[in-house]
């Protein structure tokens, strides 16, 4: 048998041949001596109809009671039907059941909390075929921009020894006899490849011991961080802009269907194809909030629900720069005209998404870096081989960490973050 991919005889060019499917009962009914079985593959969902007729009472009767998710096969000729799902429907002169399925356990109208308990069966849903194929199509989009524009793939180690973003998010893990840490970022490595390589890039999952309970927040997730030597803060901003420019460009091209199953409003994600992105400072955006009555002063952090309230003011993405020193990491390089903020920025997402890029200018000053961790209340004797890339040979250099999660949430307008991982890992959840 030359079994097809479903979507691709839903179409006037198969309509009066015989094709194979194969896959997996969605929904199904029996009305009179026909059965009308709904088969789902990775690529779609097609109507099968099985008639007593042409292959017995026997297996019609069977279908009755067949349960969701039984794996099928099925032969026969493909006929268009305006009430059948896609217009198209398979007439089958073979159907045979693989393996049984009785009593799935997701019926319809369960909460979260039970569907997550039972997420090895929920992502079957044609919806997360649907998400998985747009958060592939932005992960291949992100290695393309750089495999095109001369970066370097690296592959940094996931257990450390030191803190990237701070000791309080870290996840311990015993290491022989020793304690080691699940990485939070490979930059810190990543800027020792650039010695290498100049212009270098990872996609690592990272991993943050956050309490946070948002609704853009992971212990676990996957970062597309690019590091580069000679290169400022606005080089790199020019970097972020032109990688989401293209990731978005290329879900629009090849995933405009998905996206419309999502119901997203493909004419707001074309804003973010307009480059330059517009630029505000801290500054600015602190006198934004006070104007709408934020509760908020200089020097303070920005959460989520600050980000939110600055992003209606914009359509497209947009950066945020010159944030003050002490709320930004150790490695971060004080702004030479005003040394009580760094050369930082954050990209946010329009439409109450938020951050979705953090990155900036490193400290490349030996003396300037030793007293930013000791500022910070670290122990340089830990970033010794870090503080050693000040000593030999340092040079201007840049990056910036895209969380792969909080892109797809934004591009596909969903809820929720946790939606986007197979398997989501936040503070309340490590089963299944």
């Amino acid at each position: 048998m030359d079994f097809k991919p479903i979507a691709s005889v839903m179409n006037r060019e198969y309509v009066g041949r015989e094709v194979c499917i194969r896959g997996w009962v969605y929904r199904r009914s029996v009305v009179g001596g026909k059965a009308f079985v709904r088969v789902r593959d990775s690529s779609g969902v097609m109507q099968v109809v099985v008639d007593s007729s042409r292959l017995g009472d026997e297996l019609v009767d069977s279908l009755k009671n067949i349960g969701l998710e039984a794996s099928v096969m099925a032969c026969g000729e493909v006929r268009e039907e305006s009430k059948a799902p896609g217009g198209f429907e398979l007439h089958a002169s073979f159907f045979k059941i693989i393996g049984d399925s009785r009593d799935f356990p997701i019926k319809g109208g369960e909460g979260d909390e039970y569907l997550l308990n039972v997420r090895h069966l929920w992502i079957r849903s044609p919806r997360y075929a649907a998400l998985f194929k747009i958060k592939h199509t932005v992960i291949n989009a992100g290695r393309e921009y750089f495999s095109r524009n001369g970066w370097w793939e690296v592959t940094p180690p996931i257990l450390t020894a030191s803190a990237c973003e701070g000791g309080a998010t870290l996840f311990p893990v015993q290491y022989f006899d020793q304690t080691a840490f699940l990485s939070q970022s490979a930059q810190l490595y990543l800027e020792v490849l650039i010695y290498t390589l100049e212009k270098v890039y990872s996609l690592t999952p990272s991993f943050r011991a956050e309490k946070s309970r948002t609704r853009r927040h992971l212990a676990e997730y996957w970062h597309l961080e690019p590091e580069a030597a000679w290169y400022d803060m606005n080089d790199m901003m020019k970097v972020a802009e032109e990688l989401v420019a293209y990731i978005v460009s290329k879900v629009l091209e090849d995933r405009r269907r998905e996206l419309e199953e999502f119901g997203r409003d493909v004419k707001k994600l074309k804003k973010a194809l307009e480059t330059p992105y517009p630029r505000i400072r801290y500054d600015e955006a602190i006198e934004i909030l006070q104007k709408k009555g934020v509760n908020v002063k200089w020097g303070d952090d920005l959460g989520a629900d600050e980000e939110r309230v600055l992003t209606m003011e914009f359509e497209s993405p947009f950066f945020l720069t010159h944030f003050p020193r002490h709320i930004k990491s150790f490695y971060m390089k004080l702004d030479p005209s005003n040394p009580e903020v760094v050369l930082g920025f954050d990209l946010l997402a329009p439409e109450g998404y938020g951050e979705i890029i953090g990155g900036g200018q490193r400290e490349d000053d030996y003396k300037l870096l030793l007293e930013r961790l000791i500022e910070q209340g670290y122990n340089p004797d830990d970033y010794k081989w870090y503080l050693d890339l000040r000593k030999y040979g340092s040079v201007p250099h840049s990056g910036f960490g895209l969380g792969i999660e909080r892109i797809v949430m934004w591009i596909t307008g969903l809820e929720h973050i946790r939606e986007t991982m197979p398997f989501p890992r936040y503070r309340e959840r490590i089963y299944p």
